[in-house]
């Protein structure tokens, strides 16, 4: 019930009393309560509180819409996508004759990639051919919705080119080497970069964040797929050894994968597309099926290869691959042996410290490392409804990253002790 200030109250009521001055104030106590310049009130004072909580009101309302502006400038300015002309990538790779670059030395990667300067920006162009052929406006549109997807673990997306039958998509470039070089130097098979356990579950909790972020949390009306997730895709840095996951929306300029947007409640599948898209229409089904898709032997589940359709189970898939190679050190598929055997073997016949990765010299959880192998184990089950999200998946590692960082606290030499040698 609202009371009008300027009239009494009717009803008694017991309402506390300010304490009134004995005396005036003086000039000295006056100065203290003298308002600006800028706000004359006519020396008037109601109330020495009242004046005091507005001044202190406007003095906060002050602070923060200034500190809120000072936010907002120093806030970095959104750049729109880019649609590279292609005479531009040209001039900036020497008509495409210039040295390629391959962050995994020890492999022939499959996809062809420059790095160049491209107005003014250090970056990376990887050349993909187009499974299903956008029209520009749609693919600018999907390039201006990838584009307003940030997250420390992936690679930042520049813009693209056309050209005939391929996309050519620009990346930031960023300093670093691929998860598979780090984890397996044929010229050293004893080294590596990542010898601590530490080292190795940063690179996790970062991969499985970054996926976590592009399947849930883009906060766009896109179901994203990846459908690249390998070791050959994630970049470690120096020096905390971070990791970020490349090749962020190829799979949705290139048309490789149908779960675009959540508008199509029936999606056609791969087959469907080739059929009626491919580049012979004389392909049947079958043979068609054999150009519809590309995989990497050992990251591919199973009904991927028997549908060629990639879904976020089956990024799931993949990334388990990585966890039990990050695990492992071992290759995904070698010698007919797949790391995933013998993650199994290890953990049902408990053999799981000398199938952990032995250049960790035994330094590690082991407790930590047995749930680590079983979530990979659940990521990479056959079944694709029986592999969990990737939302549980980041919220299990960055758990196992905490207890990871109280073992290795507590396996720090003590400071502050003095150790003597000589006789008593």
């Amino acid at each position: 019930m609202s009371v009008d200030a300027t009239q009494p109250i009717a009803t008694p009521r017991r309402t506390p009393q300010l304490a009134q001055p004995t005396q005036k104030p003086t000039a000295s106590t006056a100065s203290s309560f003298e308002p600006s310049t800028s706000n004359n009130l006519s020396g008037r004072y109601t109330s020495t509180s009242s004046y005091k909580l507005s001044s202190q009101s406007q003095a906060s309302t002050s602070s923060s819409s200034t500190s809120l502006s000072t936010l907002k400038d120093s806030l970095p300015v959104p750049e729109n996508p880019i649609l590279y002309d292609y005479s531009e990538l040209c001039a900036a790779t020497n008509n495409f004759l210039s040295k390629r670059f391959n962050p995994t030395p020890s492999s022939s990667s499959s996809t062809p990639s420059w790095r160049c300067t491209l107005r003014g920006k250090d970056a990376v162009i990887f050349q993909r051919k187009f499974r299903v052929k956008l029209s520009t406006p749609e693919l600018r549109q999907r390039l201006s919705t990838l584009c307003r997807s940030h997250h420390t673990s992936i690679t930042k997306l520049l813009g693209a080119c056309v050209s005939s039958d391929y996309a050519f998509l620009v990346y930031e470039f960023v300093s670093g080497a691929s998860l598979a070089a780090c984890l397996r130097n044929p010229n050293n098979p004893n080294y590596t970069v990542l010898s601590t356990w530490a080292s190795r579950m940063q690179i996790a909790t970062d991969l499985a964040q970054g996926l976590d972020y592009i399947h849930n949390s883009t906060g766009l009306n896109v179901n994203l797929v990846h459908n690249h997730i390998k070791s050959g895709s994630v970049l470690v840095t120096e020096p905390h050894f971070n990791a970020r996951l490349c090749h962020f929306g190829a799979a949705q300029l290139c048309g490789e994968t149908d779960s675009y947007t959540h508008l199509d409640p029936n999606p056609k599948s791969r087959s469907e597309i080739e059929a009626v898209e491919g580049p012979d229409p004389k392909l049947n089904r079958t043979s068609s099926r054999k150009n519809q898709f590309e995989g990497v032997r050992g990251y591919m589940s199973p009904e991927f290869q028997a549908s060629g359709v990639a879904t976020q189970k089956s990024d799931v898939y993949a990334f388990g691959i990585v966890l039990l190679e990050l695990l492992s050190g071992q290759e995904p598929f070698k010698y007919r042996t797949s790391v995933v055997d013998s993650a199994q073997a290890a953990i049902r016949h408990g053999g799981l410290r000398t199938w952990v990765d032995s250049r960790l010299k035994d330094s590690f959880p082991v407790e930590v490392a047995e749930k680590l192998t079983r979530l990979a184990l659940e990521c990479v089950h056959v079944d694709p409804d029986q592999r969990p999200s990737m939302g549980r998946v980041s919220g299990k590692i960055s758990k196992l990253y905490l207890e990871s960082k109280f073992w290795s606290d507590n396996m720090r030499v003590p400071t502050g002790i003095s150790v003597s040698l000589a006789p008593r």
